[in-house]
C-alpha cells in the first residue's frame, strides 16, 4: 500500500512539472509572437517580466498574460489595481506601452501598493494578419461585460444606437468571451480598488467613479467620454462601484516620447498615493 501511494505521489509530481513546463511554453511561445509582431516589446523583455502560470486563455488558445506585484505584508492597507493593456487588439500602443510600465514596476515595486497587470487581454485580435480591435470571433470586448439589470443591454445599445458596426459588436450575451471572463473573474477575486485599462487613440484621460479623478498624466488631459453599456468602465464603476481610469493615448500605432511614458507613470503612481489617502477609497479598501 506504502509503494502504490507513493507511485501515485511520484505520478502525481510529474504531472504537475509537466504542466508546469507546457505553461511556460505556452508563455514563451507568445512573447515570441508579440516580439514579432511589434517593434517596441521584444520577445527577450517579454519572457524576462518572468510572468505569471497562464490561468485563462483566449478563443485561439494563447494564454492571457498576468503578472502579480504584492504589497508589503507589514502593511495595513494597500491600494489593489487591476491594470489592463490590449484589450482591443489594433491599439498596439497599448500593450507597447503597458509592457514599459511593467519593466519600471519590475524595477522599482515599494510593495506600497498591489498591482495585477493584464499587458494584453486580446491576444487573438493583436496577433492577426491584420490586427483587429475584435477578438477571434469578432466580439469586442469592451463591450462584453455585463450590464444593470434595469438598464439598456450592449446588444440593445448596439443595434439601436451604434449603427450596429460590427467593430463594436458586444455579442449576443455578456461574458460569452473567454477573454471578458477572465477580468470579470479577476475583478471578483482581486476586489480591486481602481482599474486602469489602457487604449488608443482619443489621446485624452477617461475615467468613471465617484472618485476625484487626476485632471491630467503626462500629456493626457482628462476628457469624460460617457460610459457605454457592456464596456469595463460601465461594468466597473455602475455594477461594482470601482473607479475605472482609462489613459487614451495618443496614436495607436506611434509610441509616445519616452518622457511622456515615465511622466504619465509618475502622475498615475501621485494620484494613487493622494487618493489612497482619502476617505472615498479608504471606504473602497474597507468594503
Amino acid at each position: 500500500m506504502k509503494l502504490a501511494l507513493g507511485n501515485i505521489s511520484l505520478t502525481l509530481l510529474m504531472l504537475f512539472a509537466v504542466n508546469i513546463a507546457a505553461a511556460e511554453s505556452d508563455v514563451d511561445q507568445l512573447c515570441n509572437k508579440i516580439g514579432a509582431k511589434l517593434s517596441s516589446v521584444s520577445a527577450k523583455e517579454c519572457r524576462q517580466l518572468k510572468f505569471d502560470p497562464p490561468r485563462y486563455y483566449s478563443v485561439n488558445g494563447l494564454p492571457l498574460l498576468e503578472k502579480h506585484y504584492a504589497a508589503d505584508k507589514s502593511r495595513k492597507y494597500a491600494p489593489k489595481i487591476l491594470f489592463i493593456g490590449g484589450i482591443h487588439g489594433d491599439e498596439y500602443s497599448s500593450v507597447s506601452v503597458t509592457f514599459k510600465w511593467l519593466k519600471t514596476l519590475d524595477k522599482h515595486h515599494s510593495g506600497a501598493y498591489d498591482w495585477h497587470f493584464v499587458p494584453l487581454a486580446n491576444p487573438d485580435g493583436l496577433l492577426k494578419k491584420k490586427s483587429s480591435r475584435v477578438n477571434a470571433r469578432a466580439i469586442d470586448l469592451n463591450r462584453n461585460f455585463k450590464t444593470a439589470a434595469d438598464g439598456v443591454t450592449a446588444i440593445e445599445y448596439w443595434r439601436d444606437q451604434a449603427k450596429r458596426r460590427p467593430r463594436y459588436f458586444p455579442g449576443e450575451q455578456p461574458l460569452s468571451e473567454p477573454e471578458s471572463s477572465a477580468i470579470h473573474q479577476l475583478i471578483a477575486e482581486l476586489q480591486p480598488t481602481v482599474i486602469i485599462s489602457v487604449h488608443a487613440p482619443h489621446g485624452i484621460l477617461d475615467f468613471d467613479g465617484a472618485v476625484r479623478p487626476p485632471q491630467s498624466l503626462g500629456p493626457l488631459s482628462l476628457r469624460l467620454l460617457g460610459t457605454y453599456p457592456g464596456s469595463l468602465g460601465n461594468y466597473g464603476y455602475h455594477l461594482k462601484s470601482i473607479p475605472v481610469m482609462t489613459i487614451e493615448l495618443e496614436h495607436a500605432g506611434i509610441m509616445p516620447k519616452k518622457k511622456d511614458i515615465s511622466a504619465m507613470w509618475m502622475d498615475l503612481v501621485r494620484w494613487i498615493k493622494i487618493k489612497t489617502k482619502s476617505k472615498e477609497i479608504v471606504a473602497l479598501l474597507d468594503r
